[in-house]
This record gives C-alpha cells, sequence and structure tokens, in this order.
C-alpha cells in the first residue's frame, strides 16, 4: 500500500492586497448608480488620498515654483532649466523618498507590502544589472527630459496665444469640472496608450522596457523606453483644443510624474507613527505588473471591464486570466 503524496501547499502570491475584489470608479454602472458614484468621487478626494496631494502640488508649484508666463514667451534655457530643476528635485524628494524609507531602510519593514520579492541585482535584463540603478537611470534621464518638454510647451503655448487660457473668476463652473475630468482623461489616455504598446514589436521593442519590473518600486513608475516616456505625457495636447487654466496643466503632469513613482511604490499604504495611513500603492497597477495581460487603464475607466481584461485581484480573476492566456497560444 502506498502512502498518498502530501498536497503542495498553494504558493501565496502576495503578501498583502487591499479588500477584494477590486471595484472600478462606479460612474460606468449601467443602470446609473448616481449616489454610489458621488460616494466614490468624495472619497477619492479625501484630504489624504493623492489626488488631493498632487492638486495640492500643482497649485504650490503654479503659484511659487513656475516661471511667469511673460518671461515663457520666448524659448530660453534659464526658464526651461528652472523647470527641469525644480521637476529633478520633485522626483528625488518623492521617488527617492519612498525608496529609502520602505525599500533600503524599511521602515514599516512588510507592512501592506504587495510583492515579497526584492529589486533584482545582477540581472542582465537592466542597465548596470541593477533594476534600481536602471529605473533611476530611465526616469532621470530621458523621462524627466520628455516631462520638462511638454510642460515647456504649455507655458509657451499659453504665453503665445496658441492655447487659450481660463481663469476661476472667469469661468468658475468649467475651472472646477476640469478638475474633476482630468483624472478620467488621464485614464483614457493611458489606457489606450497602454494597450498600443503591448501590441507586437511595440511591446518587443518598446513596452517591454517597463515590464522588465515584475515587481515594482518607486523608481519603476517612470522607467521606461524613451519613446514611451515621451508619449506618456502626450494627453498634455488636450489643452490646446479645450481652455483651461496652467493649473489643470501641472494637475495632469503631475497624474504621471508624482503618480508613477507613487501608484509602483510596491505598498498599498504609507505608515505614519502608529494611527496613520497614506494611501499610496496601485494594486489594480500591481496585478497588471504580475499578470501582463490585464489592468492596461486605472479603476476609474471602464475599458478593462467593456474589454474583457479587467483582473479584480480574487483566484476566480487569476484563473480567468490563465484561460485568456490558454485560448490565445492555441489560437496562435
Amino acid at each position: 500500500m502506498t502512502d498518498t503524496p502530501t498536497p503542495r501547499p498553494k504558493r501565496q502570491l502576495w503578501n498583502y492586497t487591499p479588500q477584494l475584489p477590486l471595484q472600478l470608479a462606479p460612474y460606468w454602472d449601467w443602470p446609473l448608480r448616481p449616489l454610489a458614484s458621488v460616494k466614490y468621487l468624495l472619497a477619492s478626494w479625501n484630504p489624504i488620498a493623492q489626488r488631493f496631494f498632487i492638486l495640492l502640488m500643482a497649485f504650490v508649484v503654479w503659484t511659487w515654483f513656475t516661471p511667469d508666463l511673460e518671461h515663457t514667451r520666448t524659448l530660453a534655457f534659464d526658464w526651461i532649466f528652472e523647470i527641469w530643476l525644480r521637476d529633478l528635485v520633485i522626483l528625488l524628494v518623492i521617488a527617492g523618498g519612498l525608496h529609502l524609507a520602505l525599500w533600503k531602510y524599511r521602515l514599516q519593514d512588510d507592512d501592506y507590502r504587495y510583492d515579497m520579492r526584492p529589486m533584482m541585482k545582477g540581472a542582465r535584463a537592466f542597465t548596470f544589472r541593477n533594476q534600481v540603478w536602471d529605473n533611476m537611470f530611465w526616469t532621470l534621464g530621458p523621462a524627466l527630459l520628455f516631462v520638462t518638454f511638454w510642460e515647456a510647451l504649455m507655458w509657451y503655448a499659453y504665453a503665445n496665444g496658441w492655447a487659450r487660457m481660463i481663469t476661476f473668476d472667469s469661468n468658475p463652473v468649467w475651472f472646477f469640472a476640469l478638475i474633476l475630468l482630468i483624472p478620467i482623461w488621464a485614464g483614457f489616455h493611458f489606457y489606450w496608450l497602454h494597450r498600443l504598446l503591448h501590441v507586437g514589436k511595440l511591446y518587443t521593442w518598446v513596452h517591454s522596457w517597463h515590464h522588465r519590473n515584475i515587481n515594482t518600486g518607486p523608481w519603476s513608475g517612470l522607467a521606461m523606453h524613451p519613446v514611451e516616456s515621451f508619449f506618456l505625457l502626450f494627453d498634455t495636447m488636450i489643452f490646446f483644443l479645450i481652455a483651461a487654466n496652467p493649473l489643470h496643466v501641472l494637475f495632469l503632469v503631475f497624474h504621471h510624474l508624482i503618480g508613477a513613482p507613487t501608484s509602483h511604490a510596491g505598498f498599498e499604504h504609507v505608515k505614519i507613527g502608529k494611527r496613520v495611513n497614506l494611501p499610496m500603492g496601485d494594486f489594480f497597477h500591481q496585478l497588471h505588473h504580475r499578470f501582463f495581460d490585464c489592468n492596461y487603464g486605472t479603476w476609474e475607466t471602464p475599458w478593462d471591464k467593456w474589454f474583457n481584461t479587467f483582473h479584480d485581484g480574487s483566484d476566480d480573476g487569476n484563473e480567468l486570466v490563465k484561460e485568456r492566456r490558454r485560448k490565445i497560444w492555441s489560437t496562435n
């Protein structure tokens, strides 16, 4: 009589997850759920949420750390360098600070950490064979340069009347509405750009650089091929079509400059003391880095749900992704 082999214990994918299954924003539900949408909107603008922080940063930077538009009427090295230097400081403080606190000095140990795998060293896939150095190089090099380019282009456009500018006093309703709409526009642009970059040679030659980061850290968010980092902020071109304020421009730009490092931080919360947990990571996007062909957009846009690429983080979601892959492989 042979002994029945002991089944191998199921491998734990995650050290921590938010409440599952994940839910998309209720804006797109049918029948419409206006009360749920309002509750979600209010929660998303919680004073300790990232969205409020990004808007606050945009206000501070526009008020005190942006060249005067009169000065930007003529292209000049000094004011463009000023933008580059300011954005460099923002990246060093936010991406660098999060990396030091969460990954190097491990100030909260593994509390709220998604994936227990370390940043990779000695891997040929990465520049310098080091994931962190690679990520810093591509973030502080091409990505920072292109953030500066798109922002400088907008200030030059406003100064020369190429883009229509409003103020809160001239159009308060549209001013406020744009603040609410910009995160949805950013998600719209990100989904379609991201989905395109997963097709054929665009993935092989361009987007695969970013997907070397199977497990992500703060420096991973903007670590990508220069072609991708160039088009990442192409969504700012919407301001050539609609009237807006420079505050709106910075709010959109900072969705990338600040939002990319925080969403890739690898931790759901940053602990401050024993009672305060600042929302930080993006488990929705963490699933994309882990499973590759799901969650191309954000939880604020419906495209993943509509096109059957939504992964809700549950075991059932894992099986749906695997089944979709089996169908793709069998078809190919």
